[in-house]
């Protein structure tokens, strides 16, 4: 199992074939990160193979996979789609969609025909990926006056969050960004900063 704070995915696209009785499946792995770029994808696929007679695909995306939808695209309910996903969801992947296209070669392959090909031609597009792991992250806000830049850097380089975002004038701002199970550590760091400053140090999270 993987910690709570990481998540695994794929970085490059992939891509797979089966053949059973003269049908042919292509598959494609493709790295994503909304549904917007999903609908993307799929658009430019049924485009490209047009001529084929379905285009079903799977995905999941979010941090902790929380996004997910599964696609038979007029093959039999649960024949596509879902064998599909439950290759992705086996490798305990996310961010991924997965597209196979099918050439119908004029014979029929039946329901468990099909739910075997899509699987074996999606499990060939996810194989030919490298699978990366990639850290859940938590983000801060902080918000003070010039004097206190030292201090707030010093906790900076000790911690070694991400600066995603600083500016340095007679009111600074410093956005960072860290591994979710080191965030509550970081914050309380800068908690006890706010303290000893008498508030002139002001924490926002992410989300708040």
């Amino acid at each position: 199992m993987l910690e709570e704070d990481i998540y695994k995915t794929i970085e490059k696209e992939g891509e797979g074939t089966y053949s059973e009785k003269r049908s042919k499946f292509l598959a494609f792995a493709i790295p994503v990160s909304s549904t917007d770029e999903v609908k993307n994808y799929v658009e430019q696929y049924q485009k490209k193979y047009y001529d084929a007679r379905h285009v079903c695909y799977a995905y999941r995306i979010g941090e902790r996979g929380e996004l997910f939808r599964a696609n038979d695209n007029g093959e039999p309910s649960g024949t596509a789609g879902k064998p599909i996903l439950g290759q992705i969801d086996s490798r305990e992947l996310t961010n991924v969609l997965v597209i196979v296209v099918r050439y119908f070669g004029g014979i029929k392959l039946g329901t468990s025909g099909l739910i075997v090909a899509y699987r074996l031609a999606a499990a060939e597009a996810l194989d030919a990926t490298e699978h990366v792991e990639k850290t859940i992250n938590g983000g801060i806000t902080l918000r003070f006056s010039y004097p206190l830049l030292n201090e707030v850097l010093r906790i900076v380089k000790e911690e070694n969050p991400q600066v995603v975002e600083q500016l340095f004038d007679n009111d600074c701002v410093v956005r960072l960004s860290i591994r979710l199970s080191r965030l509550p550590r970081l914050v309380e760091r800068y908690e006890k900063l706010v303290i000893s400053s008498k508030g002139d140090l002001k924490i926002e999270r992410d989300g708040d």
